[in-house]
């Protein structure tokens, strides 16, 4: 009995050896908190249901036109010198006569953007077509069959408009009517 009672104590102090905590660390200065000298300024209080509703209701105001991001489509235009720059310009003011509020940005490295609560079409250039691409394409009626690229999407389609190439106005305006009526539906 002496043994194993032995055996226990010789258990007990080897666990114990082992499972001895580590002294705590000290705190690097930059990461121990200074007292605070001043209050904190109050976070602003979120809107209530009512005051959400309230604004929700209220007449949205009528979007003016950007003249700035239509200057740096201008100058988009203008770098061009060609047949992509004359073709961009043309479908630009089918655009804009439309929807003459629509806003005009840059996006993503150089391409022009039209929006109208949401993006309704970009103007991609490339060595061989210009691309107008529909953000939300895929769900707008297209009879007249203008859409020619990205059709296997669920969301984008796209106009692509080679060096030479007509596009019928009417329909292509009708196409940005639409998208337009999507994006202001949400």
């Amino acid at each position: 009995m002496a043994k194993s009672g032995a055996k226990k104590v010789a258990t007990a102090t080897k666990t114990a050896k082992t499972k001895k905590a580590a002294p705590p660390k000290a705190k690097p200065a930059a990461l121990v908190k200074a007292p605070a000298l001043a209050a904190a300024p109050a976070a602003k209080a979120k809107p209530t249901a009512s005051k959400l509703a309230a604004k929700k209701a209220s007449p949205a105001k009528a979007k003016t036109p950007s003249k700035a991001g239509g200057l740096l489509v201008d100058k988009k235009i203008k770098e061009l010198r060609d047949w992509r720059g004359k073709t961009l310009a043309h479908m630009r003011s089918l655009i804009k006569e439309e929807a003459p509020t629509i806003t005009e940005t840059i996006k993503w490295g150089g391409v022009p953007v039209w929006e109208h609560d949401g993006i309704i079409c970009t103007g991609e250039t490339y060595k061989q077509v210009v691309k107008l691409t529909f953000a939300k394409g895929a769900s707008l009626k297209d009879p007249s069959q203008l859409f020619n690229s990205s059709l296997e999407g669920n969301t984008r389609r796209a106009i692509d408009i080679r060096e030479g190439d007509t596009v019928d106005e009417t329909a292509f305006k009708n196409l940005v009517r639409a998208a337009i009526l999507l994006n202001s539906s949400k």
